[in-house]
C-alpha cells in the first residue's frame, strides 16, 4: 500500500496521532451523554494543550459516556497527519480550521464505509459480490487522499448511497444463508421493545432503533446491525454470534454482560462488569 492507503489497522482511531478533532469539531448537548453544552468548532472544557483528555480514565463517572461511544474509524490521525500534513486547527485562522472540521466530518465518513466493506469482504457469503467490493473499497480509499479543499466539496453522500447497494446486497446473501428467509426489520422502531428470548436470527435491523429495548437472552445470530441504535438495550446473555455490521460504539453503547455472546470483530466493553 502507499503512503496515504487505508489498511485495516488505519480504521481504528489512534488518538495520539491526532488533533483532538472529535473533542473539538463536534457539538453535543446536556443529556444523559453529556453534563454540559458544547458547540460544534469549541474545544471540550476537559482538553488540555496537548491535545489530551484530561479526564479520559473517568469519562463515565463524570457523565461524559457520549465520548465513549464515539468511533472516527481512524479518520482522526488521517486528516491531522496525511490530509494537513501534521498542521493542527489551531495553526491558522478560523478559516483553517473550519475546513479541518469539514474535512473530518467527511474522511470520517469515508472510513466508516471502508470499515464495513473491509468486514464484507471477510465473509464467504458475500464472495459474488467481492470483485464489486475490492473495486469500491479502492475508490473509496483513493477518495480519502484527496486534498482539503477536494474534500470539502465531495458529495460524500452521493458516495454513500453507491456503497449502501454493494452493503445492502452483502446483507442479503448472508442472511439468506442456511435456507432461512430473510426478514427485514428494517428502520423499525423498537424502542423500549420486549424482545427478551426472541428469535433474531439472520433479521436485518439495518438502521433500527432498539434504544432501551430487552434484549436479555435474545438470538441475534446472523443478523443485520448496521446502523441499529444500541443505546441502553439490554444485551445480556444474547447471542450475537456471527451478527455483522456491528460496531464497537454501538456495543459500548448498550447494556451486557459476562454471558453476552459477542462476535470476534467487537470487544467486550470493560463497563460492562459494573452498575452503569
Amino acid at each position: 500500500m502507499h503512503a496515504t492507503s487505508v489498511g485495516p489497522s488505519g480504521l481504528r482511531a489512534d488518538c495520539g496521532n491526532c488533533f483532538a478533532l472529535c473533542c473539538v469539531a463536534l457539538p453535543f448537548a446536556r443529556s444523559a451523554d453529556f453534563p454540559v453544552d458544547k458547540g460544534a468548532g469549541t474545544p471540550c472544557r476537559n482538553l488540555q494543550d496537548d491535545f489530551r483528555c484530561g479526564v479520559h480514565s473517568e469519562l463515565r463517572p463524570r457523565s461524559f459516556s457520549g465520548c465513549t461511544v464515539y468511533d472516527c474509524f481512524g479518520a482522526g490521525q488521517k486528516v491531522s497527519q496525511v490530509t494537513f500534513r501534521g498542521q493542527d486547527w489551531r495553526s491558522g485562522g478560523p478559516e483553517h480550521a473550519r475546513l479541518m472540521f469539514d474535512v473530518f466530518a467527511v474522511v470520517r465518513q469515508l472510513h466508516e464505509m471502508l470499515w464495513y466493506m473491509t468486514e464484507a469482504l471477510s465473509m464467504p457469503a458475500a464472495r459474488p459480490v467481492h470483485g464489486d467490493l475490492r473495486r469500491m473499497w479502492e475508490r473509496t480509499e483513493q477518495l480519502t487522499a484527496l486534498s482539503p479543499e477536494e474534500l470539502g466539496e465531495l458529495d460524500v453522500g452521493a458516495h454513500r448511497q453507491e456503497v449502501d447497494v454493494l452493503l445492502l446486497r452483502v446483507s442479503e446473501l448472508a442472511r439468506s444463508g442456511g435456507g432461512r428467509r430473510a426478514r427485514d426489520r428494517r428502520g423499525a422502531d423498537l424502542a423500549g421493545a420486549r424482545l427478551k428470548g426472541a428469535d433474531l436470527r439472520g433479521v436485518s435491523l439495518r438502521g433500527a432503533c432498539l434504544i432501551a429495548a430487552d434484549l436479555t437472552g435474545a438470538d441475534l445470530r446472523g443478523a443485520d446491525l448496521i446502523g441499529a441504535d444500541l443505546r441502553d438495550a439490554d444485551l445480556t446473555d444474547a447471542d450475537l454470534t456471527g451478527a455483522f455490521f456491528l460496531t464497537q460504539p454501538q456495543v459500548n453503547a448498550a447494556r451486557g454482560g459476562v454471558g453476552t455472546r459477542l462476535p470476534s470483530s467487537v470487544s467486550r466493553p470493560g463497563h460492562w462488569t459494573a452498575r452503569l
